[in-house]
């Protein structure tokens, strides 16, 4: 019995939000051929968290990830596991560790300044991780290479932004624990 293939998508496919900031990527983004059953559906999941209410008089959306986000602690968490989904998905699609790196980054970036109340709510609004991570794994189906040099690029630097700031916190550490013997050393004196 032969097999009958699907006829493929095209490479790009306009999948953009006529409500969507008109500054935003979203301009054409491609399609997996494989996958797009899966990607459609992170484009769903990214659509209800980041964009489903539109704020009257605006251009501007916010979804379930900043509404969630309004209860302490749990909601974060849940949008955030919630947000891992998409992350699985890439990995299954094949994105490369360093790709799926960059995409726990912007979640990561989402959940922990979405926890301080009011000015994450604010910021989720803005940032939309999930958008971010989905656009992200339709651009490694269509460039590959570039991605993962850009994904590099940023890990990098995130992680060089990182061992900064542990430096900092230890030099820190270290000057306030030398006033404390100080201190110590005077009063024992």
């Amino acid at each position: 019995m032969p097999q009958t293939t699907r006829p493929r998508p095209p490479a790009v496919t306009d999948v953009r939000d006529p409500a969507s900031d008109a500054a935003s990527d979203d301009r054409l983004t491609p399609a997996l051929a494989d996958g797009d059953a899966r990607l459609d559906r992170l484009r769903r999941m990214a659509r209800v968290l980041d964009d489903l209410v539109p704020i009257p008089g605006t251009r501007f959306r916010f979804g379930a990830d900043a509404l969630l986000g309004l209860v302490p602690g749990a909601g974060d968490a849940v949008t955030g596991a919630v947000a891992g989904y998409a992350i699985i998905v890439a990995a299954r699609l094949g994105a490369p560790p360093v790709v799926l790196a960059r995409m726990v980054l912007n979640v990561l970036v989402d959940a922990l300044v979405g926890t301080v109340p009011l000015v994450g709510d604010l910021f989720d609004v803005g940032f939309r991780a999930n958008r971010r991570n989905v656009r992200l794994a339709e651009r490694y189906a269509a460039e590959p290479r570039r991605v993962r040099r850009s994904s590099r690029a940023v890990v990098f630097a995130l992680l060089a932004l990182l061992a900064s700031v542990l430096v900092g916190v230890f030099v820190l550490l270290g000057w306030l624990l030398s006033g404390v013997a100080d201190v110590l050393n005077r009063i024992a004196a």
